[in-house]
């Protein structure tokens, strides 16, 4: 639902990957968006029972900072990483997967394995995992902490929220279902522990630690045109954002907080150099509550769909739409034919205008609030209808038409799978 333009030549193009993929014989999986030119690195320090050096710039010179901690508070925070590890480790499971064989204009090729991470949800043996893990699999085994290794079946799928529900057979002492937390709660800055099987690294999960370094991001699904990369017609709302590592085969696996509850499904990451760059992608734990459940009764869920593209209302947009520089919003960029919100009657954008040297679309609806609730950005939007309604519902949206405000009631439809 989202547009993320490559704009000029000043704005670096890096791989937002999908973090399933390892093995042999199969390449990650890509969609290219758009960043800041300039790069920034991350620094980490050693475990928690070693001194570290920061540099803090004041003015032009680098002033040494030591950072310590009394020798007490690092033994207990140590001890607290360990009791987690060896608490929701054994919920963590080594997915792999194989792959039909391809054609190709010289003929078949041999079939393409992956592997990724999982965790168990329910002593009935259901595991969930990333669907691109496990997306096109013609078979599929799982691997228990313990080395215990079972075929698994695809219970469910959601392509539009990456999530995929398997079930194994096994012993219940095998079993150790994860606790899910309220990703709700919780905040920039908070302690956050990503467990999973990085890199096919299976049996005994791999741990590393980070904080929660951004909150309501959202990650893409599809392009919604096959001659368009910059396109997107969905993309999955509330995302969490960590500094973790997370690289090639963590997806499907977990991040949990300092209590060792699942706060999300590690699924993607953003790097030019296909592992980790302080960057991860994570899908909060409110949208695995709403979404497995359904996946395991039905096998599959129904999102809520309003049939736009669009993106945030900047000052330079909204300037050129004689708005107020101040406005914020969600700007129509395209109605869907046939969807929901053109039965509706909102209004793409018309026409367009130049802004900083590049054609940008104006002139359509901005979406202001919805159910009375304030949309200060697109993604705004998205996250709101996914947490809050469902396929029949009726929504109200405030919109700015022309610059007059008024009301428009939709009947949202059913999101078309990928």
């Amino acid at each position: 639902m989202k547009i993320y333009r490559l704009a000029a030549t000043s704005l670096l193009v890096v791989a937002m990957l999908l973090t399933g993929c390892t093995g042999i014989f199969k390449s990650n999986s890509a969609v290219t968006i758009a960043s800041s030119a300039t790069q920034t690195t991350s620094t980490t320090t050693g475990s928690p029972t070693e001194s570290a050096t920061s540099q803090v710039i004041v003015g032009p010179t680098a002033v040494p900072v030591a950072l310590s901690a009394p020798t007490g508070d690092l033994a207990a925070l140590q001890t607290t990483f360990e009791q987690i590890y060896n608490q929701v480790n054994p919920s963590v499971v080594y997915v792999e997967v194989v792959e039909a064989a391809t054609t190709t204009g010289s003929g078949n090729s041999g079939p393409s394995m992956a592997s990724g991470s999982g965790f168990v949800w329910d002593m009935q043996g259901h595991i969930v995992t990333n669907n691109h893990v496990v997306g096109g699999a013609t078979s599929i085994s799982v691997t228990f902490w313990d080395g215990t290794t079972v075929t698994a079946k695809v219970v469910g799928q959601d392509p539009n929220a990456d999530l995929a529900v398997i079930k194994v057979t096994v012993p219940s002492s095998e079993l150790h279902p994860v606790t899910v937390g309220d990703s709700t709660q919780v905040k920039v800055g908070q302690i956050v522990l990503a467990i999973g099987n990085p890199f096919g690294l299976e049996n005994a999960g791999s741990m590393s630690q980070g904080i929660i370094s951004g909150l309501g991001r959202s990650l893409p699904v599809q392009s919604s045109s096959p001659t368009s990369a910059t396109t997107l017609i969905y993309n999955i709302p509330d995302i969490i954002q960590t500094d973790a590592a997370i690289n090639p085969g963590n997806s499907g696996g977990v991040l949990v907080d300092i209590q060792g509850q699942v706060i999300g499904v590690t699924a993607a990451i953003e790097s030019s150099t296909n592992s980790n760059a302080g960057i991860g992608f994570v899908i909060p734990s409110a949208i695995v509550k709403k979404v497995v459940p359904s996946l395991i009764s039905t096998g599959s869920y129904a999102h809520p769909w309003l049939g736009v593209t669009g993106e945030t209302l900047t000052p330079d947009l909204a300037t050129a739409m004689n708005l107020p520089a101040t406005q914020r919003g969600g700007l129509i960029i395209d109605v869907t034919a046939g969807g929901p919100a053109a039965a509706a009657g909102l209004q793409a954008s018309n026409n367009n205008a130049t802004i900083n040297g590049v054609q940008e679309p104006v002139g359509g609806d901005v979406i202001t609030a919805v159910n009375g609730q304030p949309v200060q950005a697109f993604e705004d939007l998205g996250a709101y209808l996914f947490l809050n309604t469902k396929p029949g519902d009726v929504v109200t949206l405030t919109v700015l038409r022309d610059g007059k405000e008024k009301s428009v009631k939709v009947t949202l439809g059913t999101l078309p799978n990928p």
